[in-house]
């Protein structure tokens, strides 16, 4: 099977992450919920891999890493425990529903949205959001790349927005977190939400969320932690603050492997290559009589994926076809992000996305794009 479906999650594993699961499986005790050296042992990696997601991130302090089982818990932790009613809230067009299905419950529970606007191309004008800018605006909550088309948001120059305007400034960063460079500091990010199971390359379950200090994010759930236990609210220390119950240690040991990984092999290097086989496979199939390609390929950077279509073939019937008989591993449908599917007119057929990882290979690319021909063909 030709997997291009790591968009989704990448597989497979960099060597020693399943093999640090399985470890800390045998071998580890709670994290945070005794003294002795297993439960010690447990405590070290974590804490270890929150100083690797803090440095990643270009978070000042790595007890203001939270982990959570994915992106969409953290998303909500974030949403939930930054914003209210009376608050307005500027999103865009592009995200998935991590960030959509959170903000229309906080609408509903009286906060006012709005969005910036995709076009027929699934671009943005940035300057929207100085258009959208209200004298109670409190926050932008925006993705950092497209898991549908692959295109960017240029973070920087919303960070810069949201700095001068006194913004909090929510990112999700699950398609881009790993290997595309982030720096809280630098483009004034107030929360980093990421999963770990996708650039990460680590164990599904796993995620979280950076916290600039100063940024003070009401408890979304509440309960155990290990520590102040005859205090009858959450603790408000980061990062037990936002961490009530038992972590997934097992996962995070595979996540501190895999961020091992990342750093020994090179980020820059992982996205080259990863782009380069992108845009390969792009070049052979953007001219094919029949398919349309969304997304703006003209940029130099994006995230390694290409959404398409065959005619009005519906998008399932030919991920299925690319599954049975050419044996290629790709995502059709809505992709959860119903905003942008709407702005390119794809809300009825879907699209079929093609995402690629460091393990992906120029041979299988080319096959792919052959496959994509045969069917346009036919």
């Amino acid at each position: 099977m030709i997997y291009l479906d790591n968009a989704a999650t990448t597989r497979p594993k960099p060597t020693g992450v399943a093999e640090a699961v399985a470890a800390a499986m045998n071998g580890w005790g709670n994290c945070g919920r005794g003294t002795h050296p297993e439960a010690l042992k447990a405590a070290r990696v974590i804490y270890g891999l929150r100083e690797k997601l803090a440095a990643l991130f270009g978070c000042q302090r790595p007890d203001h890493v939270c982990f959570t089982p994915n992106s969409t818990m953290a998303l909500n932790i974030a949403i939930n425990g930054l914003l209210g009613p009376g608050d307005h809230v500027i999103s865009t067009d592009l995200e998935h529903n991590s960030v959509l299905r959170p903000l229309y419950h906080l609408e509903r529970q009286g906060a006012e949205l709005d969005f910036v606007p995709a076009d027929r191309q699934g671009q943005i004008n940035y300057g929207d959001f100085e258009k959208l800018l209200r004298p109670d605006t409190k926050a932008v909550v925006c993705t950092h790349g497209s898991n549908l088309t692959g295109d960017l948001v240029d973070i920087e120059r919303v960070g810069a927005f949201c700095h001068a305007h006194g913004l909090l400034f929510i990112l999700d960063a699950s398609q881009t977190a790993g290997v595309f460079p982030i720096d809280m500091e630098k483009q004034h990010i107030d929360v980093v939400c990421f999963t770990g199971h996708k650039s990460l390359m680590g164990p599904q379950g796993t995620g979280g969320l950076c916290v600039r200090p100063g940024v003070e994010i009401r408890p979304f759930v509440v309960g155990g932690t290990g520590v102040q236990s005859f205090l009858a609210i959450q603790p408000e220390e980061y990062p037990a603050r936002l961490e009530a119950g038992t972590l997934n240690s097992h996962g995070l040991a595979g996540l501190s492997a895999a961020l091992d990984f990342l750093a020994e092999t090179g980020t820059d290097r992982i996205r080259s290559h990863e782009c380069a086989l992108a845009r390969r496979f792009y070049e052979q199939v953007r001219d094919i009589p029949g398919v349309t390609v969304y997304g703006d390929h003209m940029k130099a950077e994006r995230a390694p994926i290409v959404a398409l279509n065959i005619a009005d073939a519906d998008s399932g019937e030919v991920a299925d076809e690319l599954a049975e008989r050419f044996q290629v591993a790709v995502r059709p449908g809505a992709h959860c992000a119903p905003r942008l599917h709407r702005a390119l007119g794809t809300e009825d057929q879907g699209a079929v996305r093609f995402s690629w990882s460091w393990w992906n290979t120029e041979e299988e690319t080319d096959a792919a794009a052959e496959a994509v021909r045969t069917l346009a063909e036919e």
